[in-house]
């Protein structure tokens, strides 16, 4: 399938699929959607509302799309600022070849230069490994498909970044997302950029306790589920 590099409306760039009419992240702003959907609402709401009284301060991630590592960069970048320690499981069928990766802007548009190399280094590690990023950030890659997901109890968040259901409607489905949910620890949270009604629908069929929240430029809507005692 043909592919290619775009900028979206922020100045971050994206992977843009012309024959599904379908980008990697939003093209109203690649980086903007990533930090409103996973960070505000996922990663930051957890760190507050479930742990801000826990000296525990160990958060397991599981993405549903690993893709350019841009989510995983910017949870990265958040760790050391909040000086917590994330294992982050990035799963992903289809990897972005090194060239592509070669072309994204993620570190410039984030001020964040002198870690180019570790986001670099998000793509040269070896799949099916645990590698000690830094101190406070590992990263595991798997290579599979989302529905090979079995895992139970495994993780605190889920970034649920999976392409929309109109072009992939089977990864939107009460079986997939009862995976996420038997996935997830109590108390556990999933947000997702989608906001429909089907989606909503399939969450709240399998457990999930699930709320609208306004949504990152250009969508009205995204959702965050809970798995609640």
């Amino acid at each position: 399938m043909q592919r290619e590099i775009v900028i979206t409306a922020d100045g971050s760039s994206t992977i843009h699929l012309p024959g599904w009419d379908e980008q990697y992240h939003s093209k109203h702003g690649a980086i903007q959607e990533a930090y409103h959907v996973f960070i505000k609402h996922g990663l930051h709401h957890y760190c507050h509302s479930v742990i801000q009284n826990n000296q525990d301060k160990h958060i397991s991630i599981l993405e549903i799309g690993f893709g350019t590592g841009l989510n995983a960069f910017i949870t990265f970048l958040e760790a050391e600022k909040l000086k917590m320690t994330i294992e982050y499981f990035g799963v992903e069928g289809y990897p972005v070849s090194m060239d592509e990766i070669d072309q994204l802007n993620y570190s410039k548009q984030l001020n964040s230069e002198n870690d180019n190399s570790i986001f670099k280094k998000f793509h040269e590690v070896s799949w099916e490994e645990s590698h000690k990023i830094t101190p406070l950030f590992s990263l595991i890659k798997r290579k599979r498909f989302f529905s090979e997901i079995n895992e139970k109890d495994c993780y605190s968040i889920i970034y649920f970044d999976a392409f929309g259901a109109r072009v992939q409607p089977e990864l939107w489905t009460e079986k997939m997302f009862k995976k996420m949910f038997e996935a997830l620890k109590i108390g556990g949270v999933l947000v997702t950029y989608s906001a429909k009604g089907s989606v909503r629908r399939a969450m709240e069929a399998v457990g999930f306790k699930v709320e609208r929240l306004p949504g990152p430029p250009g969508k009205r809507e995204m959702l965050r589920a809970f798995k609640e005692a």
